[in-house]
């Protein structure tokens, strides 16, 4: 996030997606684990169990999908599964290769769908399942199933046709596993499970699985940044495999984007504690006067935005971080906090300030300021504030690459912290989506009465 001078109209939307929902779960029921597919070098253990049971349960989703997206009939992989370990290769287990004739060692730290024409095993999906195993530790045992997922995405795009490019290609696959997610969720599985908490787990992985900051769009191997990548996979989970289908052409925005300076590489397009904050400082209200003038037709008038050092004003609960007082019109954040943030990156220190600052949006629109549905909405304008700041039509801010990734993990690490976000009872993945649905479609799905 730097300065910059540009002069654009404020109600250009992206075109990352169609319709947003946001959703709420309840626990999915369990459902008994069946004995699912044959995978080839497979071992009696929860990762390759797991990955059995999603491919079944997805041979499942996607037999009944395909014909009603695709129209047409879905045929089972030809070439199957294959689970491999590279540090403990019995190569007698894989007598004619793994996935497309590669050597057992060519599948570590990886998972990949393969189709070669004459290949041996071609249209078929491997796994080095110590590598699943490892993810999972980390981000949640669903993770192995969501690898299969988005691997079976390029399997049906095998038989559909892909969007052409690489970043297309693979963000696709992961609306795909996102759609297939939701089926999960919604206790339609067989096999698989997933519960509401898991999927804040899911969507920290993906920080793991996005390219290097800086990757150009254009890349031969282009996955996508953390927000690519997660936009697609919540896009499948709000609006099913139909969004996946139509919304991956030529026209979608991918925001991964390359640095367009040494200095802007060395500093990962971070910019000074204290330049940020007088960049924050100017970009809200402005942002804001525009808001109101083009979009709610309203005149905004600018609160007061002040920093404090661990304890709040006296106008407001003093363990809170962030807060906003109507009676004051004050806008307050705690730099105890917005000191750590700024370890994730600047923009993550914006992000947290433009959701109190929304709410003293709302308070001048007539709206609530301290219910669940005011943080909803607050988050949610907070992604429109962030659209605008990367369609350039703020003057006095230009987004760096990785900063709307930026956004999403604060989302993710703090927004269950009553003393950032209050009691709202909202996960990080309703978080996530909330602020995608402002990104994506501004105003009018933020609940504060725009058309």
């Amino acid at each position: 996030m730097h300065g910059m001078r540009a002069v654009v109209a404020l109600v250009a939307v992206l075109g990352l997606s169609g319709c947003v929902s946001f959703v709420d779960l309840e626990r999915a029921p369990a459902r008994p684990s069946g004995d699912g597919v044959e995978v080839v070098g497979a071992v009696d253990g929860s990762v390759d169990d797991q990955a059995r049971a999603a491919l079944a349960d997805l041979e499942d989703y996607w037999a009944q999908t395909l014909p009603e997206v695709f129209g047409e009939r879905f045929v089972p992989l030809a070439g199957g599964y294959f689970s491999v370990d590279p540090d403990d290769v019995d190569r007698g287990e894989y007598p004619e290769g793994v996935g497309c004739g590669a050597q057992p060692l060519e599948a570590e730290s990886n998972a990949f769908y393969c189709l070669a024409q004459g290949a041996p095993n071609s249209d078929a999906i491997t796994y080095d399942r110590s590598f699943l195993a490892e993810l999972a530790e980390g981000y949640g045992a669903f993770i192995p199933a969501l690898v299969m997922a988005h691997e079976f995405g390029h399997a049906v795009q095998a038989r559909v046709g892909s969007p052409g490019s690489s970043i297309a290609t693979e963000t696709q696959a992961d609306c795909f596993a996102g759609s297939w997610t939701r089926w999960v969720a919604e206790g339609e599985a067989e096999r698989s499970r997933i519960r509401p908490a898991e999927l804040d787990e899911l969507l920290s992985g993906y920080l793991l699985l996005r390219d290097p900051v800086g990757t150009s769009t254009a890349a031969q191997s282009a996955h996508g940044s953390y927000f690519d990548r997660v936009s697609a996979f919540q896009e499948g989970f709000d609006s099913g495999a139909e969004a996946c289908r139509d919304n991956f052409g030529p026209g979608r925005v991918f925001t991964q984007g390359q640095f367009t300076t040494d200095e802007d590489f060395e500093q990962q397009g971070n910019s000074p504690y204290g330049e940020l904050i007088r960049l924050v400082r100017s970009s809200l209200p402005e942002f804001w006067r525009r808001a109101f003038t083009e979009v709610l037709g309203e005149t905004f008038t600018e609160p007061e935005l002040v920093s404090f050092d661990g304890t709040a004003p006296d106008c407001a609960a003093e363990d809170r971080d962030l807060v906003f007082c109507p009676d004051e019109d004050l806008v307050g954040f705690d730099e105890e906090l917005t000191g750590e943030v700024y370890d994730i990156g600047d923009f993550a220190v914006a992000t947290a300030i433009a959701i109190p600052y929304a709410l003293a949006a709302r308070d001048q629109l007539g709206l609530s300021v301290d219910d669940e549905e005011a943080v909803r909405s607050a988050v949610c304008l907070t992604g429109w504030y962030a659209a605008q700041v990367y369609n350039r039509t703020i003057t006095s801010v230009l987004i760096s690459p990785g900063d709307l990734d930026e956004s999403v993990q604060f989302l993710l690490d703090y927004g269950d912290d009553p003393e950032v976000l209050g009691g709202a009872d909202l996960t990080g993945f309703q978080l996530v989506d909330l602020f995608r649905g402002g990104f994506v479609e501004g105003a009018r799905v933020c609940d504060v009465g725009a058309g």
